[in-house]
């Protein structure tokens, strides 16, 4: 037992050493740390350094704890307003000085803020054709008479050719027909853009062309707004085939871009053709008053149209927009996905 019990004063004793050791040496060094920085900034410091260590005491330390518990941050200062803080030597800015218009307030009228897109000539707008391209493969065959079987589903429930085509009949035609041509740039250009993330590939160009072209449709829509407004069960009747439509050309697009693309441009060619006996019912029909009508604002904004612009320059407009998607989405039919885009941006 004596020899344990010498054994454990031995360990204390060297405990308590190597204690004030360290402690020494601790000490030198922060007296040496004090002197070197009293001769670099000719500040003369406290010896003790548990005064200088902390900017505040134990039971400062705890009272803010303690306040900071039970919500009281009235003495807390704001962080914009400390120097280090700051930037710049100007003042603090404390409310918004911009004068740019607040959209929330004061929205730009509709079409100020589009893609890029061709503005047509007047010999442009007055030289459009009615085509067609033959269906060679059977992809073609099958999404040519998918959009015929379409267009006369359509104009018998709407009882389009029945009766005198007015204005109440063409306007809402135009409507529901640019709700669901707005669907297939859209989704494809989503598709393309989701398959260039997840492959981590370039795109070849075809995204920009795609959401221009679904743009332009539904600045179609927005224009013809202006002349009516729909019903709310017409709008019941689009979101219905907004839903079944954009499901049946998602799936479509996952398998075959080329029977989609294919599909768009037959859809384009009787988007014409619908066009084409709109301005012969400006002409000759019950859309005289067309000729004089003038142009909706946006459509003025949107195709820059001449300021005494009339109902029947948009049609023309409209009509030379839907012969270009007609070629734009023949030719993408016909390329390789992975070959570049020959249509640059607003062209």
């Amino acid at each position: 037992m004596t020899t344990l019990k010498a054994i454990c004063l031995c360990k204390h004793g060297l405990m308590q050493t190597r204690s004030a050791v360290q402690n020494n040496v601790a000490d030198k060094m922060t007296s040496g740390f004090v002197s070197c920085l009293q001769q670099k900034t000719g500040l003369h410091l406290n010896k003790d350094w548990t005064q200088i260590r902390g900017v505040s005491s134990k039971t400062d330390i705890d009272k803010n704890i303690k306040e900071f518990k039970e919500g009281k941050f009235d003495k807390i200062p704001d962080p914009t307003h400390l120097e280090h803080f700051r930037k710049t030597d100007k003042p603090a800015i404390t409310q918004q000085t911009s004068n740019l218009p607040v959209t929330t307030d004061d929205p730009p009228p509709i079409g100020t803020h589009t893609l890029p897109h061709p503005i047509w000539t007047d010999e442009e707008l007055h030289n459009v054709q009615i085509t067609h391209n033959p269906p060679v493969k059977f992809v073609d065959k099958m999404a040519y008479y998918s959009v015929k079987a379409m267009r006369k589903s359509f104009d018998i429930l709407t009882r389009f050719d029945w009766g005198e085509r007015n204005e109440k009949k063409w306007v809402l035609r135009i409507c529901f027909l640019e709700t669901v041509a707005g669907v297939p740039g859209m989704v494809a250009a989503m598709t393309r853009h989701l398959h260039s993330l997840r492959r981590m590939q370039r795109d070849y160009g075809w995204i920009h062309t795609l959401l221009e072209e679904a743009e332009n449709e539904r600045m179609h829509l927005m224009t013809a707004l202006q002349l009516r407004q729909p019903t709310w069960l017409f709008r019941t009747c689009v979101i219905g085939a907004q839903g079944v439509f954009v499901t049946m050309f998602s799936l479509s697009y996952l398998l075959s871009p080329r029977f989609c693309h294919r599909f768009v441009g037959y859809l384009e060619e009787e988007a014409v053709i619908t066009y084409s006996k709109c301005l012969k019912d400006i002409e000759n029909g019950s859309l005289k008053h067309w000729n004089t009508q003038p142009a909706p604002e946006v459509a003025l904004r949107y195709w820059k149209l001449a300021p005494e612009a009339t109902m029947k320059d948009v049609i023309l407009a409209i009509r030379a927009d839907e012969a270009h998607h007609r070629v734009v989405n023949h030719t993408l039919a016909s390329m390789n996905e992975k070959q570049y885009n020959p249509y640059e941006p607003g062209k």
